[in-house]
């Protein structure tokens, strides 16, 4: 796609040029149909370049929970910097809307985002139902073939965002977790997405490696049971030859170090009677993959038995490295009774520290995967468990416990003048005109409320009490006195517009607003199982 000069604005706002999206699909052709025939329409009838406003918001946190994480605003400003429609896309739109003007695609052909703006909540924020994530302004047709994307970019980035930051509430800040979720994701797409928004949502690291060039995220992974099983015996390693990790000396046959300290470990008396005989296919594999990557061996333990196999050959190649200067780093168990297993790991290994006089082996990481998801590691947590890392796939990137966050795009002034969607349910009753959003905080820091007020009301002011109403329901109200307000809606787009707008932040800034400001809310709002309501 030809990209305009400075994206379509005047060069003025910050002298560089904003790359296209992440994912090339997203074009204006990345539409419903019925945003084309209102374009037409709207043109048709000489609406076409009425000055509107659009929130877009969602009505319901997810998961049952009482907070939702905002996320995809980067995305969004991306498409905007570069929209066109190529004279391909064009064409297209022609043959898909047969009696339509020709002077219709003239305009298409000469649409960009310059008389466009945005004001957005920053992203990464923990943000609530109702109130408007976006505030879009422009003229009716273009701002129409934004809902689209918008709502596309936004509603499944906001949505996994928030369930990494439901699975790192339960796991604890103290545990690494761990994204493992591309080959279950909904396509390519599906599985950059998360792996970006998971670490926005307070994730440590990806298996993911496009994304982890494409965003700079940290990149975890170890062997799988088939390379485990792909070995026969200890004859197949061909070269044994492993030298020290200064460099200073060498080990001529790594295999028969291995096999010595097995047989350390067999005679500890701390551990006679847990195994005999170990796998020698998985030793084998686990040698293998020591000589391969002796500064960071992390096993897979459970391809045959765990206590009995998979955990001695890992202890005998761990301290083979040890010898040698080197420091494995843990093992990871994919199956089984995690509580179970991750404790009689964590006692094999102190035992052998104690034993064998090996400082910090009873510190290595224990990983666990297999299916898990929130309610998992919350039973974890409490039966009680030695794992420090979590690596969780299909029900995070899935969102399996809820499909869609469910984000709507609602006109709410035309011309200065108010628009309200009204329904007999009164959760799809939109609140009308241009509105500015505040979070209002008392003594201890924590947020109180987020309110709402016409683009005219004076704003609300520290130390001043304030009467807060809930948008529909007349009963409830509270008097606050803030003592901190934070305007919520800032501009990241102005089109033409000589002011300056926000710059794009890095995702580890995003990730860290997500962190901090979780961190910020009150206990009640952010549990598990009845949270309270955050007032709005």
């Amino acid at each position: 796609m030809e990209k305009k000069k400075e994206n379509g604005v005047d060069g003025k706002q910050s002298g560089r040029v904003i790359n296209g999206p992440t994912n090339p699909m997203v074009t204006p052709l990345l539409n419903d149909l019925y945003q084309f025939t209102m374009a037409y329409a709207y043109w048709k009838a000489g609406k076409q370049s009425e000055r509107s406003v659009f929130d877009l918001y969602f009505r319901k946190n997810p998961f049952g929970g009482e907070y939702t994480i905002f996320a995809g605003l980067e995305e969004c400003i991306k498409f905007l910097a570069n929209f066109n429609l190529t004279d391909q896309e064009i064409d297209f739109v022609r043959d898909s809307l047969p009696g339509c003007e020709e002077a219709f695609y003239d305009y298409l052909r000469g649409l960009d985002c310059s008389d466009i703006e945005v004001y957005a909540i920053s992203e990464g924020s923990v943000v609530f139902p109702k109130v408007p994530l976006l505030r879009i302004e422009g003229p009716v047709a273009v701002v129409q073939l934004l809902e689209t994307p918008f709502l596309n970019l936004i509603n499944y980035a906001s949505l996994v965002a928030t369930n990494a930051a439901r699975h790192r509430f339960v796991a604890g800040k103290s545990k690494l977790l761990l994204e493992f979720g591309a080959r279950r994701a909904q396509g390519p797409d599906g599985a950059i997405s998360a792996s970006k928004y998971c670490y926005l949502g307070g994730f440590d690291a990806t298996s993911n490696v496009a994304a982890g060039r494409l965003f700079g995220i940290p990149l975890r992974g170890t062997h799988s049971h088939a390379f485990v099983s792909s070995f026969m015996g200890l004859d197949e390693i061909v070269d044994k030859v492993l030298r020290s990790s200064d460099g200073k000396s060498t080990c001529e046959d790594f295999v028969c170090l291995v096999q010595s300290c097995l047989t350390k470990i067999q005679n500890s008396s701390s551990l006679q009677g847990i195994f005999s005989e170990t796998n020698q296919s998985e030793l084998a594999a686990f040698i293998s993959y020591a000589l391969a990557f002796p500064n960071s061996f992390l096993a897979l333990v459970d391809t045959y038995d765990v206590m009995k196999s998979g955990i001695p050959n890992f202890c005998a190649v761990a301290l083979a490295l040890n010898e040698l200067g080197y420091k494995a780093v843990g093992i990871r168990l994919d199956s089984g009774d995690l509580a179970y297993l991750s404790t009689e790991v964590r006692k094999f290994f102190c035992a052998i520290e104690k034993d064998l006089k090996v400082p910090d082996f009873g510190k290595m990481i224990i990983t666990a995967s297999n299916d898990l998801n929130e309610e998992t590691v919350d039973a974890l947590n409490k039966q009680g468990h030695e794992v420090d890392a979590f690596g969780i796939g299909t029900n995070l990137v899935t969102c399996y416990a809820q499909a869609a966050l469910g984000c709507v795009f609602k006109l709410v002034e035309i011309n200065n003048q108010p628009r309200i969607k009204l329904s007999e349910d009164v959760t799809k009753v939109s609140i009308p005109c241009k509105k500015r959003t505040y979070r209002l905080f008392g003594k201890e820091g924590y947020p109180l409320v987020d309110i709402m007020t016409g683009e005219n009301e004076p704003p609300p002011k520290v130390g001043e009490r304030l009467l807060c109403r809930h948008p529909f329901n007349e009963s409830k109200r509270a008097y606050v006195v803030p003592q901190r307000v934070e305007e919520l809606l800032k501009c990241y787009w102005r089109g033409n517009a000589d002011e300056t707008r926000e710059e794009l932040e890095p995702l580890k800034e995003l990730r860290n607003r997500c962190i901090k400001q979780l961190e910020n809310m009150r206990p009640d709002h952010m549990r598990r199982l009845n949270p309270t309501p955050y007032k709005v």
